[in-house]
């Protein structure tokens, strides 16, 4: 054990419960939970949580002078190297108590920022990252005191180095909008894609939800993607996208989206609109809820809040209760867009599909048609806009089964000769 410590940061973990914060703001004992969650996602070591109590934050400290004096003594105590806040921190007030602390002081918005930035894995996740930092560090740059002293590869000073960071902030904001400008090419290059799937009439279906509920394993299950699936906040950053058989007429595009966590820093919504916006593509959104989370409903409205800012208003979604296996059912609620599975071991998961294909097949109708030769060209557009099952050259004209949408199915009404 005491190996570990020497080879992780230690840190005392603060909150502060102030009546004038709003709900989203405050700290409880919970979100101190998962910020220990975090910070041990990040590689550091919790040595002590406390937990403030105040009718307001104070404008110099944030938790008051006798408090940091506390926080102070117990950093002295545990032998650690840092404080992380559970709640948002001025610039003044990050400087102010590092002087008091003589430790490095984060948020919890630059832890989340440090683990993204040891996360991400391709290209475009490290441009989304590298801007979240620098919109972050853009109005801090003033007085950072410890956290830009401190020289090199801990907890807090991954990402843009510290040169950059001491240039001045019109070198910054130029690299700013540099990234976005990149970031603005990528969103070009997926409308492209997005168009061609359009084209092919290929659903897409996004998988959203708080972190560590067990999406990615839920698209290993149903894909056989083989993307890892650890037991870890963020663990999947960069959008993987897979093709699912839903049944034998309907194919789709199964997307993984980065978990979202309860005070996800703006800068990252923002520079993460890149990935997120498939949600306001997507036809069908699944909400993988972890059943077994103590603080299920919390979560759940995290995720709502969220997902009513990306996504289209009018997307179907579907509320899809994960590990179901370590809860009994009466606490799993029932409904018409409601499923229980586990998508470790298996169980549930005909139902889902069959909710995915119910969801998708709004609208859609299988028919069998029947084009005369002269109208050969229908058949073309067919290819294009639907899913065609079966093309017979027969006597008579061309024979066709094809699952086609509401505008399709109204122009090639007269050529129908049976649905199902």
């Amino acid at each position: 054990m005491e190996q570990r410590f020497e080879t992780q940061e230690r840190a005392v973990l603060v909150g502060l419960n102030a009546d004038s914060l709003s709900r989203e703001d405050i700290a409880t004992d919970a979100s101190l939970e998962e910020l220990e969650a975090l910070l041990e996602t990040a590689g550091g070591f919790c040595t002590a949580k406390i937990l403030q109590n105040r009718h307001t934050p104070d404008a110099r400290t944030f938790i008051g002078q006798g408090k940091a004096e506390e926080v102070r003594m117990l950093i002295e105590a545990t032998e650690s190297n840092m404080a992380i806040f559970d709640n948002a921190l001025s610039p003044s007030q990050i400087r102010v108590l590092e002087e008091l602390l003589g430790v490095t002081v984060l948020d919890r918005s630059a832890l989340i920022l440090d683990i993204f930035a040891q996360r991400a894995k391709t290209a475009e996740g490290r441009l989304q990252v590298e801007l979240a930092q620098y919109k972050y560090l853009l109005p801090r740059l003033s007085g950072m005191g410890v956290s830009l002293s401190r020289q090199g590869g801990g907890i807090g000073t991954r990402g843009p180095g510290e040169t950059q960071l001491e240039t001045d902030r019109r070198h910054i904001r130029t690299r700013i909008s540099r990234l976005e400008e990149e970031l603005e090419q990528v969103r070009q290059v997926r409308a492209v894609q997005r168009r061609q799937r359009t084209k092919n009439s290929v659903p897409v279906v996004a998988l959203v939800g708080y972190t560590n509920a067990g999406k990615s394993t839920l698209l290993n299950r149903l894909t056989g993607a083989g993307i890892p699936a650890n037991n870890r906040l963020f663990d999947t950053l960069d959008t993987t996208s897979r093709q699912l058989s839903v049944n034998e007429a309907l194919d789709v595009i199964l997307s993984d989206t980065v978990g979202f966590i309860a005070k996800l820093p703006h800068h990252l919504v923002e520079a993460f609109r890149a990935t997120l916006e498939e949600l306001e593509y997507a036809d069908l959104l699944i909400h993988v809820i972890d059943a077994a989370d103590p603080e299920r409903e919390a979560h759940i409205a995290v995720v709502d809040k969220l997902v009513a800012q990306l996504a289209k208003a009018d997307t179907p979604v579907i509320q899809c209760y994960n590990k179901a296996d370590l809860v009994s059912p009466e606490d799993i609620p029932v409904g018409e867009n409601r499923v229980a599975v586990s998508a470790k071991g298996g169980q549930g998961l005909d139902r889902l599909l069959e909710l995915i294909a119910r969801n998708l097949a709004r609208g859609q109708h299988r028919v069998t048609l029947l084009l005369p030769y002269p109208k050969g060209g229908l058949l073309d557009r067919l290819h294009q806009e639907a899913k065609v099952q079966s093309v017979d050259y027969a006597p008579q004209g061309i024979a066709v089964e094809a699952v086609v949408g509401p505008v399709l199915y109204g122009q090639l009404r007269d050529y129908i000769t049976g649905e199902r």
